[in-house]
C-alpha cells in the first residue's frame, strides 16, 4: 500500500493556494487510499494528478543543511532515490528556483515540496514503531519490542529548549551500530515521540559513564559540536588506575591507530608519530589521590586520576593510561586481566569492581543560544563511589548546573 504526501481534501472544488508551514512542524498529511484489485494503481494516478505542492519556510535549526538531507527529515517514509529524482527533475524548487541537491538552504528560504508518496516498507516501519510504544506503554520499557528500541529516559543534569544533559550509566552504549541494535539516542527518541529533534553532541564509550550532551535543535548542535572540535569545552574524566601514577608525569603526547580485529572488534594501538595511520592524541593527567591498595588485590595499589583530553580520539584515555603501564581499574579490552578478574570477585571486607572505573564527570561549555557559560557535574555512581576505601573528599554530589551568573 502506498501513501501520498501533500494531498488536497477530496471536497474541494477549486485549486487553493498551497499553504506554508514551518520546517519544525511534522511531516505532510498522508492520504490513505484504500486497498482494491489491480485498477486502483489506476485511481491512485489519477489522485496524484490532483494533489498540491506544499511550501515549507526553512528556520533557523536548519539553516546551512544541504537541500538532500533537509528534504529527507520533510519527506519521512519516501525513497532517498525518489528524493534525489524530484530534485533533478526540478519539482522541489527554493524560492521559485530549481536547486541541486547539494545546496545549502537558509532560515526564510521557501521550499517547494511536490506531492510524492511513502514506500510500503516505511509504512510498515511506521506500524511496528507505533506497536512497540503501544507495547512499551503496557509492559514497559525493560526489552526491545519488534525489533525497535524500548523508551527509556535517564538521570537528567540539565534541560532546556535547546539542549539535554544526562547521566549516562556504563554499560548503555550511546547509539546502535556494529553488534548493537540500539542506544540511548535511540531510547530517547522512543520516549520522547513529540520531540523533532534529537542528537548525540559526543560520544561516550559504552563502558563509561558520566555526563551526555544532546542536542535538541539544530542550531544547538551544531554550535555545540564546534565547541568540541576547536577544545572550547573543559572536559574532566576520573579513572583509577594500578600502581602509583608520577605526580610529574602530566602530559601524554603518542599518535595512535585504530584497526579491527579479524573479528570486526574496534582496537587502538599507540603508533610511531611518522605510521602512515597515526593520530595525533594528547592527553592531559592530574593526580587527584592515592587510593590504597584493595583486599582483592593486597600487592596492587592505585591512583584516581583527573583526566582532560585534548583531541578526542576512540579509547583515547584508556590506551594512553595503559601505554605508561597503569590500566584503568576494570578495563576489559586495554586493562590487566588477571588483577580484573581479583577485583571481580566478591569481596567481604568490601565492594568488588565489575566495571570500568571510567566516568565522565565534569564539564563545562557555553550554551549554544545565551553564550553563557554552564558546569554541569556527575558524581561518582554507587558502584564506583562503593570501591573506594573511603568517600573521597572534593568530589562534588549530585548537582544543578551553574552559569556565570549563578
Amino acid at each position: 500500500m502506498k501513501h501520498i504526501i501533500g494531498a488536497a481534501s477530496g471536497k474541494a472544488k477549486r485549486p487553493v493556494k498551497a499553504p506554508i508551514r514551518s520546517a519544525v512542524a511534522a511531516p505532510a498529511p498522508a492520504l490513505r487510499i484504500p486497498s482494491a484489485p489491480a485498477p486502483a494503481a489506476e485511481i491512485r494516478e489519477e489522485e496524484a494528478k490532483t494533489l498540491q505542492a506544499t511550501l515549507v519556510t526553512v528556520t533557523e535549526d536548519y539553516a546551512g543543511q544541504r537541500l538532500d538531507n533537509f528534504l529527507i527529515r520533510q519527506l519521512k517514509g519516501v525513497p532517498k532515490t525518489h528524493v534525489y529524482r524530484i530534485i533533478r527533475s526540478g519539482e522541489v524548487r527554493v524560492n521559485k528556483g530549481r536547486a541541486h541537491a547539494d545546496t545549502r538552504v537558509e532560515a526564510g528560504d521557501i521550499v517547494r515540496l511536490p506531492p510524492v508518496r511513502t514506500s510500503e516498507r516505511a509504512e510498515q516501519k511506521a506500524q511496528a514503531m507505533q506497536s512497540a510504544m503501544t507495547e512499551v506503554a503496557r509492559h514497559g520499557a525493560s526489552s526491545t519490542v519488534g525489533g525497535y528500541a524500548p523508551a527509556a529516559e535517564f538521570p537528567i543534569l540539565f534541560e532546556d529548549d535547546f539542549l539535554l544533559a544526562i547521566d549516562k550509566p556504563a554499560g548503555v552504549a550511546v547509539h546502535g551500530g556494529s553488534g548493537v541494535s540500539f542506544g540511548i539516542i535511540e531510547q530517547l527518541r522512543m520516549a520522547r515521540p513529540e520531540a523533532d529533534f534529537l542528537e548525540l553532541v559526543h560520544r561516550l564509550d559504552r563502558e563509561t559513564s558520566g555526563i551526555l550532551l544532546i542536542a535538541k535543535r539544530r542550531m544547538a548542535l551544531k554550535l555545540l559540536q564546534e565547541q568540541f572540535r576547536e577544545r572550547e569545552t573543559d572536559k574532566v574524566y576520573l579513572a583509577l588506575v594500578s600502581g602509583n601514577w608520577p605526580t610529574n608525569q602530566r602530559v601524554i603526547d603518542k599518535a595512535l591507530h585504530k584497526y579491527l580485529l579479524p573479528n570486526g572488534e574496534r582496537r587502538v594501538k599507540i603508533v610511531p608519530n611518522d605510521h602512515p595511520d597515526a593520530m595525533r592524541s594528547v592527553t592531559l593527567v592530574k593526580v587527584k589521590t592515592p587510593i590504597a591498595a584493595n583486599p582483592l588485590a593486597p600487592a596492587t595499589p592505585f591512583t584516581l586520576l583527573e583526566v582532560t583530553i585534548k583531541t578526542g580520539r576512540t579509547h583515547q584515555i584508556r590506551v594512553h593510561l595503559a601505554g605508561e603501564g597503569h590500566p584503568i581499574a576494570g578495563d576489559d579490552k586495554y586493562g590487566d586481566f588477571e588483577l580484573n578478574k581479583a577485583l571481580h570477585r566478591t569481596n567481604p571486607h568490601g565492594a568488588s569492581l565489575k566495571r570500568m572505573f571510567l566516568h565522565a564527570w565534569s564539564l563545562k561549555f557555553n550554551h549554544p543560544k545565551t553564550r553563557k557559560a554552564v558546569q554541569l557535574h556527575a558524581a561518582l555512581p554507587d558502584e564506583l563511589q562503593q570501591f573506594l576505601p573511603s568517600r573521597q573528599t572534593g568530589l562534588p554530589s549530585d548537582a544543578p548546573a551553574e552559569s556565570e551568573d549563578s
